[in-house]
């Protein structure tokens, strides 16, 4: 089986403040901690990915600017492929605004700049990267368009096509019908499936929703609970890990890249979600995005 890992998505620069607790509208606090870190849900799952030991090719755009130029020498060093990252003139790269308080929890704030351009005909450029791989990840961070065009080429290809609906979006039944998977939070679940989830029943319910739309399989995280996976009509419930959070930026990013590695070296999807909870459990017990990811050698 061909191992090779597309990554299509957002390339940001985090700018991260740490905080005992976050800020009410209107309120501003004092004392907090700044750090920037390489980020953008893109980004994170292709160094996740290439950290985890998976073939990686990124295609992205970014500014014309040094937020850019690092992002990419970046990418080079953790040895993912970048020659189908486009340098946009127009546009700024991306930026996020991340507060965090001391439980891990988080808010962002995102301008999207270059991601917003990334266009059709990039993807249609990177033709042979598509077909050459096995898996293509996607998410929601670049035009929805250029989304749903490039699942329907990789999945006419017979690629097997990822979608994280992150962050949550409409999302018409022609990209769904394209998806060998989706794996989303409750939050994005519940969006798409229209339902409430307050318990496992709900959960199964939501994910038979969605499969009902075209979507193979899909699975739902749930944070420290671990995520629950429908596959072909079974269902299963895979715990997750008791680990002390301290930021839960890029976890779900972690989770995303880590599933579709196990998957491109054949692992069950069951055994690729058991090895995804154990990378996004090391995430959460570190600051940052890119900063947090696991190496495959601090998984095994």
């Amino acid at each position: 089986m061909n191992k090779k890992i597309v990554v299509i998505g957002s390339c940001n620069t985090d700018m991260v403040v740490s905080m005992k607790r976050l800020p009410l509208p209107g309120e501003t606090l004092i004392g907090g901690e700044f750090f920037m870190n390489s980020g953008g849900k893109g980004a994170n799952q292709a160094v996740a990915a290439a950290r985890l030991g998976g073939d990686v090719c990124f295609i992205a755009k970014v500014g014309n600017d040094p937020f850019g130029s690092r992002a990419v020498d970046q990418y080079k060093a953790e040895g993912i492929k970048v020659e189908h990252i486009g340098v946009d003139r127009e546009h700024p790269s991306g930026v996020a605004l991340i507060m965090v308080d001391e439980h891990g929890e988080n808010s962002i704030a995102v301008a999207s700049g270059a991601n917003a351009a990334l266009s059709q005909a990039d993807v249609d450029s990177a033709m042979k990267a598509i077909a050459e791989c096995d898996i293509v990840l996607m998410q929601l961070e670049t035009p929805i368009e250029t989304v749903e065009y490039a699942a329907r080429l990789a999945h006419g290809m017979g690629k097997r096509v990822v979608l994280n609906p992150a962050p949550a979006h409409a999302l018409p039944d022609s990209l769904l019908q394209c998806l060998y998977m989706l794996i989303a939070n409750e939050t994005e679940a519940e969006f798409i499936s229209g339902t409430q989830i307050t318990d496992m029943d709900s959960v199964a319910r939501a994910a038979d929703i969605i499969c009902d739309k075209g979507v193979e399989n899909v699975v739902i995280t749930l944070g420290r609970k671990g995520a629950f996976v429908k596959e072909k009509g079974t269902y299963h419930q895979i715990p997750g890990h008791k680990v002390k959070a301290v930021d839960a930026t890029a976890a779900g990013d972690t989770f995303c890249g880590a599933v579709c590695v196990a998957l491109a070296e054949e692992h069950t999807l069951t055994e690729a979600v058991e090895f995804a909870n154990r990378c996004a459990a090391v995430t959460v017990t570190r600051r940052g995005a890119q900063a947090s990811l696991p190496h495959r050698n601090e998984i095994e």
